[in-house]
């Protein structure tokens, strides 16, 4: 009779665990996707005082499109929806955004997932979530390497109700995929006074998602349409959050590009 060895049972034991988690991190990192959270992210405004925070320019509180922002608008099957987005604060990601639109990249594509009281998601050409791809994805390395580019995080803007943001599967993904933040509860039970410029904590009263701050490049704000945003929200889904009848973006009309000279 062959003796028991205790090393071999925790080798098999060992070899189970690491196995199952490598399972469950493959079943949780879905791409492309805006993650609901229990906890607030760490923003890079974190790090400076309530008075310089204050101080912050706050470009989503305005409905005017500045000089130095662009402006799109989305046409969807179920209306249109007007965005500025943020030159000065986001370059690669509003780059990124408006030469898809000009070139009919998101024609047609569909919001693939929508979650109520949360956020709408979109800008996949595959549909499923797990497609899309940047302005420079087999054409400048030094900005994509061919897992997407860099998060743009900053203290001048959040995930506030009518956000536009990249969608992400980590950190320095972004590809194609963006979502625009939908919740229209108040949400600063969820987070510190001290840790926001007072003008956004006030702006978190009206909805929001203050988890996704600092994990997700924000780009652009709605500045007409949210109607149409709790419409598309508000759509039947089945259990992948995918609608049960197809929402498309026909196609994003760039009103103003503030990078063309």
């Amino acid at each position: 009779m062959k003796k028991f060895r205790p090393e071999v049972l925790i080798a098999v034991i060992a070899v189970v665990v690491v196995a199952g988690a490598m399972v469950f991190a493959a079943m949780s990192a879905k791409s492309g996707d805006a993650q609901q959270s229990s906890s607030s992210s760490a923003a890079s405004s974190s790090t400076l005082s309530k008075a310089k925070l204050d101080k912050l320019t706050l470009p989503q509180l305005s409905d005017k499109v500045a000089k130095n922002e662009s402006e799109v608008v989305m046409h969807t099957s179920m209306g249109d929806i007007t965005i500025k987005l943020f030159n000065k604060y986001a370059p690669l990601a509003v780059e990124n955004f408006v030469t898809h639109a000009k070139d009919g990249y998101y024609n047609n594509t569909t919001f693939h997932r929508v979650i109520k009281d949360f956020m709408i998601q979109g800008g996949d050409p595959k549909g499923d979530g797990t497609g899309g791809e940047s302005i420079w994805n087999g054409k400048d390395s030094k900005i994509d390497s061919g897992n997407g580019f860099k998060n743009e995080i900053s203290p001048s803007l959040y995930n506030i109700r009518g956000a536009l943001a990249m969608a992400n599967a980590g950190a320095d993904t972004n590809g194609s995929q963006f979502f625009i933040n939908q919740n229209s509860d108040d949400v600063t039970s969820k987070i510190s006074a001290k840790r926001y410029p007072e003008k956004i904590y006030d702006a978190y009263k009206k909805g929001g998602n203050p988890t996704l701050d600092g994990s997700y490049t924000v780009f652009g704000q709605v500045i007409s349409g949210m109607d149409v945003v709790d419409k598309i929200a508000s759509v039947a889904t089945d259990d992948n959050d995918k609608p049960t009848e197809t929402v498309t973006v026909t196609s994003v009309e760039v009103v103003k590009d503030a990078s063309s000279k």
